[in-house]
């Protein structure tokens, strides 16, 4: 049975597509201007095609890269990025992104020099905390407002899922923030908003809730922590696009999908009804019996490499239509 995915107003349902190749968007549009984003197969090439109120956009595969928080190629940096072997464990990404953040850092700020010089002496610990991590996304924010300029970034906010996202696999064409800290949950993201309060991002993609279930959180304390997490960003961050991405599906027993997408239905409710967007990843990671797919995980639940291609095609794919979009409205 197809299960009942999205909005009933003229919500179109997503189908499930190889690995191997490039899936399409469809943006519908919702209350407030507000847009649930969805797989669909039925695009026409480098094109545009009116549906009522919504539009269908498909474009060719794009080229990715960049440098570490750096999209932009236009932008150059101080200091030269050194090529340095991908971290295997969260001790290692921790390490590699404070010297990234000691390289950027000004000899003359002193305040955030502290701020680092603590990090470092949490670094030596051979078991790094919770709040260790949330120490060093609180610098990084503040650097991050510091340089960011007139340039535009974006911020992932999440758990594991988003801290391991391959910082050269995010969108050109803005400076990206990363603010996921593995094992978080959705009341913990809500705790931590002020983080990056200062910043002032174009777009904030939120992906949260795994760990909620994976502690027995009922879904209606999840739904709340979105609900006030969208309205706390929304107060913070008024000029900000606010995206919703759906809970991934797992292969874990524990954790059934079908709870996962009756959570995934109301969080796009919430997106509406907040004037959030909703992107609809979930369908882009499934296989035919509704679990997540083999070659997208690592062990049922965190990311492959493989897995991070779908999610970086998703969200260029979202970008291009947002860029797209706003062209056509400046006309």
């Amino acid at each position: 049975m197809r299960d009942i995915y999205l909005l009933a107003a003229g919500l179109l349902t997503g189908v499930m597509i190889p690995v191997s190749t490039v899936p399409q968007l469809s943006a519908i549009h919702a209350k407030d201007n507000a847009v649930v984003w969805n797989p669909n197969e039925d695009v026409h090439a480098h094109g545009i095609q009116k549906i009522g109120s919504s539009f269908e956009v498909s474009f060719p595969e794009a080229s990715y890269g960049g440098l570490e928080n750096l999209a932009e190629a236009s932008i150059k940096p101080k200091v030269q990025q050194v090529v340095t072997r991908r971290p295997t464990s969260g001790r290692q990404l921790y390490h590699q992104r404070l010297v990234e953040l000691k390289a950027s850092q000004p000899t003359t700020n002193l305040d955030e020099n502290d701020s680092l010089q603590s990090l470092l002496i949490s670094g030596n610990k051979s078991q790094l905390t919770y709040e260790d991590w949330k120490s060093l996304l609180t610098v990084e924010a503040k650097a991050m407002s510091r340089r960011q300029g007139s340039h535009s970034l974006g911020i992932l906010v999440g758990d594991s899922l988003s801290l391991w996202f391959p910082p050269e696999k995010l969108p050109l064409g803005r400076l990206w923030l990363n603010q996921g800290i593995s094992g978080d949950t959705s009341g913990g993201i809500l705790k931590r908003l002020s983080a990056f309060s200062k910043t002032k991002p174009d777009i904030i993609y939120i992906m949260a809730g795994i760990n909620d279930l994976r502690k027995g959180t009922a879904d209606e304390v999840i739904l709340s922590n979105y609900r006030r997490i969208v309205h706390s960003l929304r107060k913070i961050h008024p000029e900000a696009k606010i995206f919703i991405q759906s809970i991934l599906p797992t292969r874990l027993s524990n954790i059934p999908n079908h709870r996962i997408r009756n959570i995934n239905y109301q969080l796009a409710l919430i997106a509406q009804d907040e004037g959030a967007d909703y992107l609809n990843l979930y369908q882009w990671f499934t296989d035919f019996q509704g679990n997540l797919r083999k070659e997208l995980t690592t062990d049922g639940l965190h990311l492959s490499k493989e897995g991070y291609d779908v999610w970086q095609s998703a969200l260029q794919q979202v970008e291009s239509q947002q860029n797209l979009s706003n062209t056509v409205m400046n006309r």
